[in-house]
């Protein structure tokens, strides 16, 4: 019976590159790739190991943290203005937005928690650290601004029966000062943090557009109330605020659960991925591929590549590390060669 001899080869360029990260980054961070490969079939196998470098600053800086300590100073400042201010006046408006900034005050602390999570070292029950507590994180801030929604719709529904008289001028009032507030909040997140590929951050950014969506609504209500009386524009209007809360949470929660079931990237196609490493001179067939998200900014891959036995095992492995970087932006990569063997007709794989 035709047997092949395992051979295991590291990737010398890549463990090199790895003592040098565990050297220089102030984060230390395991990776564990556990393989079993006890096939009915023989293999020749390569393992070569790419792993990012500097990723434990890939999405947690200092940046995204002052970002969101200031937004949370301006939140919990304005959440005490509008919530008396809502008392006062006796608007649903006021109250609900304060109530939405409440949940804001809360999701910019557990985002900032998040991060601390996040720069923990990795730990041999943990090898991916505690990355993983930024999309919970998103996660609860989807399903809380879902809830506040519920709320301020049940609330409104009981004021279509018999509307209340608002004071609809100091309403606007401090309707303006949060949407300041709100603005200046959301303008210190793009500025300092990373929105846009960090849903940890944005799950935050949302939760402050939405408040300024709500001030938006209270100022547009109370100018209807002082003009025209019509006190029933104050239950409506928040009924269109919660609708559009709902539009933001949703794309949030799908993001996140998305990644906790380990999908592929929304921004990356495997069937991609595997013509592009086809096209690899040497490479036979591409298998077990596949591509999950760690946390945001952190896309991992493993696959094994199936090439020529006549081919150069580390020069296709190099190509494949690089075309994976260069191209779909995977800094972290586990690819296992294998060498097929052709005797007696009968092909060992």
């Amino acid at each position: 019976m035709a047997q092949s001899i395992p051979r295991k080869q590291r990737f010398d360029q890549n463990q090199v590159a790895e003592q040098e990260h565990r050297h220089h980054d102030t984060h230390q961070h395991d990776h564990d790739h556990d393989h079993d490969h006890s096939d009915v079939h023989a293999h020749d196998h390569d393992h070569g190991h790419s792993h990012a470098h500097g990723i434990g600053h890939h999405h947690h800086g200092p940046n995204n943290r002052r970002g969101l300590t200031i937004a949370l100073g301006i939140t919990s400042s304005i959440l005490i203005l509008e919530f008396v201010g809502g008392l006062l006046t006796n608007s649903l408006t006021l109250l609900s937005d304060s109530g939405h900034m409440l949940s804001d005050a809360a999701s910019l602390a557990l985002s900032l928690v998040a991060m601390w999570f996040a720069a923990k070292p990795a730990a041999p029950n943990k090898t991916y650290g505690y990355y993983r507590f930024e999309i919970l994180a998103a996660l609860f801030n989807g399903a809380t601004l879902f809830l506040i929604a519920g709320f301020i719709i049940w609330e409104a529904y009981h004021r279509f029966l018999n509307p209340p008289v608002v004071s609809s001028g100091s309403m606007m009032l401090i309707a303006s000062i949060g949407l300041l507030a709100n603005l200046a909040s959301a303008w210190v997140l793009v500025r300092k943090s990373d929105v846009k590929s960090n849903i940890n951050v944005r799950s935050a950014y949302l939760h402050v557009l939405g408040d300024a969506l709500g001030s938006v609504g209270a100022i547009l209500a109370g100018l209807i109330m002082l003009l025209f009386k019509w006190y029933i524009a104050d239950p409506i209007i928040s009924v269109l605020v919660a609708l559009l809360i709902l539009r933001s949470a949703w794309g949030v929660i799908i993001q996140a659960v998305h990644i906790l079931m380990e999908g592929t990237p929304i921004t990356i196609n495997s069937e991609a991925v595997k013509q592009s490493l086809l096209v690899i001179e040497g490479v036979r067939d591409v298998h077990d591929l596949h591509i999950w998200t760690i946390t945001s900014g952190l896309d991992s891959l493993t696959c094994h590549l199936l090439v020529a036995e006549d081919a150069d095992d580390q020069t296709i492995l190099q190509q494949a590390v690089d075309l994976l970087e260069r191209e779909y932006k995977i800094k972290h990569a586990t690819i296992q060669v294998e060498t097929s063997r052709l005797q007696h007709g009968d092909m060992k794989v």
